[in-house]
């Protein structure tokens, strides 16, 4: 309790100087009410999807060079008050300029980074990572971000291992347009994972905006560096908005387990949305699951 209170008391206290330098203090909260079904029958939880809070920012140096910074922790509304409720999230300190970006500290890899908006269902239950490989966010990692040329970027993330035994490793990525889909209608990423957290990874994903609909489209290989056992997957999501709400959908495959959602977002104003999914997965070697959730964000 003593280092919560400690967190957010340094929190209050960088806030203060919101008058000093560049500085934005941001979150959200999203939580969801869901009927969850994980092989042994069903029961109901309110659970939180990835609650967030954080500080952020840059403040101007000589010679063009600017140093920035970020520091995020995930907080858990709908589990009891306790020294485990703040988790740390991206925690970095960087330095900018004509060069392009380095930050030291946390950080998700290049290649968590390159999936940009292609997983609707995010922090959900069938966030990627629950079949997938790669969605690692470092420690003790140094990455590099390179100006855009001509819509394309890069970013490599070198990872420093902390002990003897252990093998470096090393994300990289090369990036096209928006992954927002807003300055342009095309996102395409290939990335690469060499030794992080135990695996050997390679993924292109891909996104367009045709007549209001948002297809996307992953392919992923993923090889354990202790078993040398490699298996392949790819996904696919599609978004279509509707006045003030967004139908999506996505399906996504790794060798014989395989999951679908379904889902519909509702905005109530720019920052607050109303939500339900429904998301179902068939496993070859472990129990089925499924979930049916509603939930609330806010973003602020």
């Amino acid at each position: 309790m003593k280092k919560s209170i400690l967190v957010l008391a340094v929190a209050l206290a960088s806030a203060s100087t919101l008058q000093a330098r560049e500085l934005e203090v941001y979150g959200k909260i999203n939580v969801t009410a869901q009927s969850s079904d994980e092989g042994e029958g069903r029961f109901t939880e309110l659970k939180s999807n990835t609650s967030r809070f954080g500080l952020k920012g840059d403040y101007a140096l000589e010679d063009g060079l600017s140093v920035t910074y970020q520091l995020e922790w995930e907080v858990d509304p709908s589990d009891e008050a306790n020294e485990k409720n703040i988790k740390a999230r991206n925690q970095y300190l960087g330095l900018a300029g004509s060069f392009g970006e380095v930050r030291v500290g946390r950080h998700d890899s290049a290649l968590k980074m390159s999936q940009g908006k292609i997983d609707l269902f995010n922090d959900y239950e069938a966030d990627i990572k629950v079949l997938w490989k790669g969605e690692n966010r470092v420690s003790n990692s140094i990455s590099y971000f390179t100006p855009s040329f001509s819509g394309f970027s890069a970013q490599v993330t070198y990872v420093v291992e902390d002990s003897p035994a252990g093998e470096d490793g090393i994300s990289a990525a090369l990036m096209y347009g928006d992954d927002g889909l807003k300055n342009s209608n095309v996102y395409a990423a290939l990335a690469y994972d060499a030794e992080v957290n135990g695996y050997d990874t390679v993924r292109a994903s891909g996104q367009v905006k045709v007549a209001g609909f948002k297809l996307g489209a992953m392919y992923q290989t993923q090889e354990s560096t202790s078993t040398t056992v490699e298996r392949d997957g790819y996904l696919v999501s599609v978004a279509y908005p509707m006045g003030k709400a967004e139908l999506k959908g996505q399906y996504q495959v790794m060798e014989d387990d395989n999951g679908f959602s379904a889902g519909v977002d509702y905005k109530l104003g720019k920052n607050t949305k109303v939500f339900a999914w429904y998301s179902s997965f068939d496993f070859d070697e472990a129990l089925d699951k499924d979930y049916l959730a509603v939930g609330l964000e806010h973003k602020f």
